[in-house]
């Protein structure tokens, strides 16, 4: 299943040079978004906000390849944190069912941050990456906006890709919190 099942619905439609000048290097750079926060900052750290059995859009199914309205999906919420203030949120998804198999190494990762296991594994593969304009329509807007202790936020620029492991994919949407410059 692809997204063009799912056409009107999916707001990772959006082409990143739609976004104002500061973001699109950030939205389009397919390197570890962690390091390049980490080689900007003076302080790195990642606030697990949620684990564990997950609800998924319909556009998320679609880049799963969940089938239907109730497979069970595994999802980890985190806060990337640069100098003790949130720039981004970032949101895991992966089929239950491929977690045993492909990505099991995902249950161990605590605090860790998820790059490390992704961009040093050579197996791993990357779809290319999409971006999109989240606002309070989108469940993962208010996801952001409860992690981050906010009752509302303005819209936000989001990213999100697919990464392969023996052909299983885990999607990865990271939000961008800064308003008025990149992270």
């Amino acid at each position: 299943m692809t997204l063009a099942h799912f056409p009107g619905r999916d707001p990772f439609r959006m082409a990143a040079w739609q976004a104002p000048r500061f973001m699109r290097g950030w939205l389009t750079d397919d390197s570890s978004l962690t390091a390049r926060i980490r080689a900007r900052c003076g302080r790195f750290s990642l606030q697990v906000v949620s684990q564990g059995k997950g609800r998924v859009m319909p556009d998320e199914r679609a880049a799963l390849g969940v089938a239907h309205r109730h497979g069970s999906v595994w999802q980890r919420e985190v806060l990337l944190i640069a100098d003790g203030e949130p720039v981004v949120f970032a949101r895991s998804l992966v089929a239950e069912t491929t977690v045993p198999a492909a990505w099991h190494l995902l249950h161990g990762l605590g605090g860790r941050p998820l790059a490390a296991v992704l961009f040093d594994d050579p197996r791993v593969r990357r779809s290319p990456l999409e971006a999109a304009r989240l606002d309070a329509r989108d469940s993962r807007w208010h996801h952001a906006a409860r992690a981050t202790g906010r009752d509302a936020l303005p819209a936000l620029w989001a990213r999100r890709s697919a990464f392969r492991r023996q052909g299983s994919p885990l999607l990865i949407t990271e939000i961008f919190l800064r308003l008025n410059r990149a992270p």
